[in-house]
């Protein structure tokens, strides 16, 4: 090798080994709290305020799982199940809906439609804790307030789903295969729900997992309308245990051992459809 060649190389060499470094640090940063929460959730109550709690001793897994199922009547199986339908069931509906918005907004001429888009992509802007008071007002004039529905049907609207659905439909539905499915006679509804939503699988999944992580990491609107804990989410159970446990050491171990539990759906979710999601970026992205 030249000395040309080895002082091209260098830099290149320089270059890979500091972005392996940040690339290093970052992975670093993110997993070390999920390391301490896997650590921390198999230690009992006094290892865990003490200075051995990384080390591999003094583990109580199942102990802890048992408790956790246990405490308080097994009130947090019942949050489990809570989030999995507000979440879950949520975030189906609303990615159906925001979906067949974009299409619509994308494939149909109406008056004014421009402007009402622009309305939508403000509404993405608008932190959901500045409308939590308004759909209290809402909810509390409809008799809604402390019910399942108060905390379901505001979540199936999502201005930012909406813009994703207008991006897929843009870049995986043509206008002509929609024109030959009129021409064979298909109706409008039939021709979206035949034609057009099996082409935009990818995207309706992207947008699904999108809705799913918000929803099931969604605190406020649940604090402010709930105050029956039986319909809580795992998120204000365990926050409401943690609230307990400067009082009640013993909800501490539990609460560790719940946030645990509680991320697994999430990372289950992603693993099993991150194919899909990954292409449905790739693919959205281009027009």
């Amino acid at each position: 090798m030249s000395a040309a060649d080895s002082t091209l190389l260098r830099p290149r060499l320089l270059g890979r080994a500091t972005v392996n470094t940040v690339v290093a640090l970052s992975v670093l940063y993110t997993l070390l709290p999920v390391l301490w929460l896997v650590l921390a959730a198999g230690k009992n109550r006094d290892a865990l305020f003490s200075s051995s709690l990384i080390s591999l001793h003094d583990f109580s897994f199942v102990q802890n799982l048992s408790d956790l199922f246990a405490m308080d009547d097994g009130q947090y199986g019942r949050w489990y199940l809570n989030s999995l339908v507000y979440a879950v069931v949520g975030a189906a509906v609303g990615a159906l809906v925001s979906v067949a918005c974009g299409y619509a907004f994308d494939k149909y001429r109406f008056r004014h439609k421009e402007k009402l888009f622009g309305l939508v992509l403000a509404a993405v802007m608008v932190p959901q804790t500045v409308l939590a008071l308004p759909l209290y007002l809402m909810a509390s004039a409809a008799g809604l307030v402390n019910t399942f529905w108060s905390v379901f049907v505001p979540v199936l609207f999502n201005p930012f789903g909406v813009y994703l659905g207008r991006v897929f439909s843009q870049g995986y539905v043509p206008d002509e295969v929609l024109e030959a499915a009129r021409i064979d006679g298909a109706g409008e509804l039939t021709t979206y729900a035949r034609v057009a939503l099996r082409m935009l699988g990818p995207g309706l999944v992207t947008v699904f997992l999108f809705q799913l992580t918000t929803i099931w990491n969604n605190f406020f609107l649940p604090m402010v309308m709930l105050s029956d804990q039986d319909l809580y989410p795992v998120s204000l159970g365990l926050y409401a245990w943690n609230s307990s446990a400067s009082v009640s050491p013993e909800y501490y171990p539990v609460v560790i051992m719940g946030s645990l539990l509680a991320v697994l759906p999430l990372i289950l979710a992603f693993v099993l459809l991150q194919r899909f999601w990954r292409s449905g970026l790739t693919a959205g992205a281009v027009k």
